[in-house]
């Protein structure tokens, strides 16, 4: 009979109800979407007309109409509304809004005291594969959490971040501590919902390492009907009873997976945007990854398992405490709401996936992963201490440290100057620097470095790092070199400009070149990738007057003074110079993007299609914008495949911008950052590598700091560009 009276009662309104209805569609202010999200529980009858069930039943039960207003609080901070019978929400519609009156419950102090920022230092090792992130606001729920803590299968490191309330955060924190002695536990000011304390950890490095992190919070959501039951089904999902750690383990082999979720909170439409496009939009400027209005795939709920390249990446975005909103209880429409979008975004970005619990449990095994490259190397600049010819033509103690530090940014969200974090600036007279700069790439898997060396008819520059470690046998630092023969130009691109150091090819120079280079290959640090040959590369042979004449000299001096044969090859440019080179006079070519990767199709500023960018662009830039990930794609066109020597070394870069040199005419590629370099990395290795010379790999570079084109730690990203090779290689 109630059934019944309820259908009646949904057909038949009242004049008063039937106008109410009217109001609020008019409005736009009732969220239907929204409203049937938060509450599930209503009847599917109910759920075709959603403003009439807000008007029957939903009102009374102090269901929200939209994230924004609360019927509950409505009335209570507004009492005279009382006396006159009206519904709250219609009340609103009518005169409220008009009046800017309050429609939802602020903070009160005990949500969370105001507190200093604690400060945190990244830990030197994980002692665990895995780490566990747990977010408590409402400390009652600490007992339940515990116990599923208590269940699981798996070692891990624990992280509590707690809104602090005074003395009974004070008494949670020491009641954790020694409950779980390894754990480290985080009072934290009630900002920025469970996301900023995460966040916090992140920007000190104290999640970086992990194979996976699991995050979680104490969400009981008072907006929803089922906020305790939603809790505990997105909690069951990724932290099961039993079996979690053979999900876990599996979610860690697939490689394309960045976050594991319970079913159910894989959000795939962009009605999800609500109001958070714009916010997401500009998070993501920091990070240089575009947002398509169209799609929206990401991970709901805020609890979830992610993998390292989603950790890296929200580093990246560094964000502080003041790119949060204060906390008024909003359901929506906040940097925090925005987060979750972000996530999604960066999946897509990353060529990755979400997956629910159900179809992890249903994979395959994972393929074998590819094999990795057979050698290694990095182009290294030594360009990092000072020379009398900087200091003449660029102003005393030039470095390229000061180049670097000088950038500027050329358009919104664009990250200048980068600065290095774990080596600092260093000073590469001092040769211990080599030696931690060696024991960083050997840990990646770097077998070499490729060592610029400049040599202008017998005058030697930046000479000083190599030659001081020819004095230092115990620091081991593996290296061959490479003659960077362009002449020296005011404009750093070698090509224009006026000259400041002539590479003027003396007569006789190929054979002066090949004897200055035998106390080098002599030393046993000097790499020989094929156990015999010294390597040794040109950067530009179409420079020379004769290639073929110039190293036929070079072949024949080395076998004259008995080092014998070496394995000598050149870096591939993609254009001519004034003397074409046969593609056989070198044993192998290098690869080195971006050079002949950049299509007319793939310019965002500055090509035949004018400004493509989605982040505004500084007035006065006058240079180059391309998209990486179509240099990465280029890479791999059979069209482009087609047209390298077979005994060319794969080559890749993990960033390229030139805005430290060249400022408002820079040339830079857009949407470079570690996880777009590892999904290039990767997919090199199925696709490149294994038709590469000796399957070998060659980065541009370790540490081209004023081309931003590096592999060492940096203060936005940290460690990430290593973390990617030693992920992969």
């Amino acid at each position: 009979m109630s059934r019944i009276k309820h259908a009646l009662r949904l057909i038949f309104l009242s004049p008063r109800q039937f106008l109410y209805v009217r109001r609020m569609k008019r409005s736009g202010l009732f969220d239907r979407k929204f409203y049937l999200e938060v509450n599930p529980l209503i009847h599917w009858i109910f759920r075709f007309f959603p403003e009439r069930h807000y008007v029957l039943f939903g009102e009374s039960a102090g269901l929200y109409p939209n994230p924004d207003f609360s019927p509950k609080a409505y009335l209570k901070h507004n009492p005279d509304i009382r006396s006159g019978g009206m519904a709250p929400f219609d009340h609103y519609l009518r005169a409220g809004r008009h009046e800017q009156r309050v429609t939802r419950d602020l903070p009160s102090d005990g949500g969370g005291l105001s507190i200093p920022l604690p400060k945190l230092r990244g830990a030197e090792a994980n002692p665990a594969d895995y780490a566990v992130v747990v977010h408590i606001y409402y400390h009652d729920l600490w007992e339940e959490f515990e116990a599923r803590l208590k269940m699981l299968d798996f070692d891990f490191d624990l992280f509590v971040s707690i809104t602090y309330k005074g003395d009974e955060t004070e008494a949670l924190a020491e009641q954790i501590r020694e409950a779980w002695p390894r754990s480290r536990v985080v009072p934290m000011p009630n900002h920025g919902r469970d996301i900023f304390p995460f966040l916090h950890l992140i920007n000190a490095g104290l999640l970086s390492g992990y194979k996976a992190v699991c995050k979680f919070h104490t969400k009981k959501s008072p907006h929803r009907q089922d906020g305790d039951t939603w809790r505990r089904h997105l909690i069951d999902g990724i932290l099961p009873e039993a079996g979690t750690r053979a999900l876990l383990e599996r979610f860690v082999a697939e490689p394309d997976a960045a976050f594991w979720v319970a079913d159910g909170q894989h959000y795939n439409d962009p009605q999800w945007w609500g109001s958070n496009l714009n916010r997401t939009t500009e998070l993501l400027q920091r990070i240089e990854v575009p947002v398509d209005k169209d799609r929206l795939s990401f991970p709901a709920g805020s609890i979830y398992w992610l993998k390292p390249q989603i950790v890296t990446l929200l580093r990246g975005l560094q964000l502080g405490t003041e790119n949060f909103d204060l906390e008024l209880g909003q359901t929506d429409g906040t940097v925090a709401h925005a987060i979750e979008r972000v996530l999604g975004v960066m999946t897509d970005a990353m060529g990755m996936h979400i997956l629910q619990t159900s179809q992890l449990a249903a994979l395959p095994a994972p393929e074998p992963a590819a094999p990795g490259p057979s050698f290694v190397s990095a182009f290294y600049l030594p360009q990092f201490h000072p020379t009398p010819e900087n200091d003449a033509w660029w102003g005393k103690g030039f470095t390229e440290w000061m180049a670097a530090t000088r950038a500027q940014p050329n358009f919104v969200g664009h990250a200048h100057p980068v600065l290095p974090s774990d080596l600092g600036f260093y000073d590469l007279r001092v040769t211990e620097t080599l030696g931690q700069q060696a024991e960083l790439a050997r840990a990646a898997g770097i077998d070499a470095f490729c060592v610029y060396h400049y040599w202008f008819d017998g005058r030697r520059i930046l000479e000083t790092p190599i030659d001081r470690l020819m004095e230092r046998p115990d620091i081991a630092f593996p290296f061959y070199l490479c003659w960077a023969n362009e002449s020296w130009r005011r404009n750093w691109d070698g090509m224009s400009g006026e000259i400041l150091l002539e590479q003027s090819y003396a007569p006789g120079f190929a054979a002066s070149l090949a004897e200055s280079l035998v106390p080098y290959f002599n030393d046993p640090r000097y790499q020989r990738p094929d156990g015999m040959r010294p390597r040794f590369v040109i950067y530009r042979p179409e420079d020379m007057p004769d290639p073929a004449a110039a190293v036929a000299e070079m072949r024949e001096t080395w076998r004259r003074l008995g080092v014998g044969e070496v394995e000598l090859g050149a870096v591939l440019f993609h254009i001519e110079g004034e003397s074409p080179v046969e593609a056989d006079l070198f044993d192998f070519w290098v690869e080195m993007p971006p050079h002949g990767l950049v299509g007319m199709d793939d310019y965002l500023f500055g090509g035949p299609d004018g400004n493509r960018m989605q982040a505004g662009v500084m007035p006065a830039f006058s240079g180059l914008i391309y998209d990486y990930d179509a240099v990465r794609r280029n890479s791999q066109s059979a069209r482009y495949m087609s047209k390298l020597p077979a005994h060319t070394i794969a080559g890749i870069m993990p960033s390229w911008d030139n805005t430290a040199r060249r400022g408002r005419d820079a040339h830079m590629a857009y949407g470079a950052n570690p996880v777009s370099f590892e999904r290039w990395l990767r997919e090199m290795l199925k696709t490149r590598i294994p038709h590469a010379y000796r399957g070998e790999l060659m980065i541009n570079a370790w540490n081209e700091w004023a081309e931003k084109a590096m592999l060492e730690p940096t203060q936005q990203y940290g460690s990430a560009n290593l973390d990617v090779l030693r992920r992969n290689l």
